[in-house]
């Protein structure tokens, strides 16, 4: 990628937590573009042409990897070639965890885990939604737009410095109003939030799919039931996209009550602040479900 002196960088972002940050560190030096807008999944997303001209025109592209963005794969080869591409998943210093299996799980399933995923394994692509990566994240984008853009290689780091400060102070917020509600125990819709999770110490019980574009079995369904309406599970976490229907099942005739948990942001306006927000909706509605 040449770039002109003083000309402003192309840069396309693949789904809205990283858009997020990447946006937090360009800062007004530019305005990056997404690609998975709106309610749409990156699991299941089908490109529209209107995507592939952003491919086409990127000087930069950053998305998780091949892991969550299957869809992108073969495009990024084909219609971004000149273009610089960066995995965030390939982050120095990122915490990954294995990806788990669907199912219920015991204490030792989500409990001291090493920090990263053993070789071979594959690690869950939701890597985002622990604090600690997103800061590393954010520097490594200031350090990647600042060798293709080294005129404005301070401003990128200054702003990544101000984001990793406004997330460890969100971090400390978190840490203080889930610590009521570490031990009460909960089922999830979809695995999404392992980082979340063990980073703050919260106790899940099991999930019913592992990704959200896998319907779960009627076995399944049975034995997360039998669980809730026998132990005191006190919340079923679901996906803004998942059916009410089948999570109104899953608590009849059981105390447990249900709550919306979005990794992605969905329902927040795309930009520097999304990733932010997106935190605090997760920590208040984990909050208040799970301290009813």
């Amino acid at each position: 990628m040449a770039l002109e002196q003083g000309e402003p960088l192309n840069v396309l972002a693949s789904i809205r937590p990283l858009h997020s940050i990447v946006s937090a560190v360009m800062g007004e030096t530019g305005t990056p573009q997404l690609l998975v807008t709106g309610s749409a999944s990156p699991h299941a997303f089908s490109m529209r042409p209107s995507d592939a001209r952003k491919l086409e025109n990127a000087d930069i592209v950053f998305w998780s990897g091949p892991t969550l963005e299957t869809f992108l794969i073969n495009p990024l080869r084909t219609l971004a070639g000149d273009a610089d591409v960066h995995a965030l998943a390939d982050t120095p210093g990122l915490v990954t965890r294995p990806v788990r299996e669907g199912g219920l799980w015991e204490a030792h399933d989500h409990e001291g885990e090493d920090d990263h995923a053993h070789e071979g394994e594959e690690p869950d692509p939701h890597f985002w939604l622990d604090p600690q990566n997103g800061i590393a994240m954010a520097n490594a984008i200031a350090d990647l737009l600042g060798q293709a853009d080294p005129a404005r290689e301070s401003t990128y780091a200054a702003n990544a410095r101000a984001f990793a400060e406004r997330v460890m102070a969100l971090d400390a917020e978190s840490q203080t109003r889930l610590r009521p509600v570490l031990d009460v125990p909960y089922i999830v819709f979809h695995d999404a939030y392992q980082y979340f999770e063990a980073h703050y110490g919260l106790s899940p019980q099991g999930s019913v799919t592992v990704a959200s574009d896998r319907p779960a079995g009627t076995r399944r369904i049975i034995e997360i039931r039998a669980r809730i309406t026998g132990t005191d599970v006190r919340c079923v976490f679901a996906p803004p996209q998942f059916s009410p229907r089948l999570v109104r099942v899953l608590v009849e005739n059981s105390s447990a009550t249900s709550a919306t948990l979005d990794d992605l942001g969905t329902d927040i306006e795309p930009g520097p602040q999304l990733y932010e927000t997106m935190f605090r909706h997760m920590t208040d509605n984990f909050v208040s479900c799970l301290g009813a």
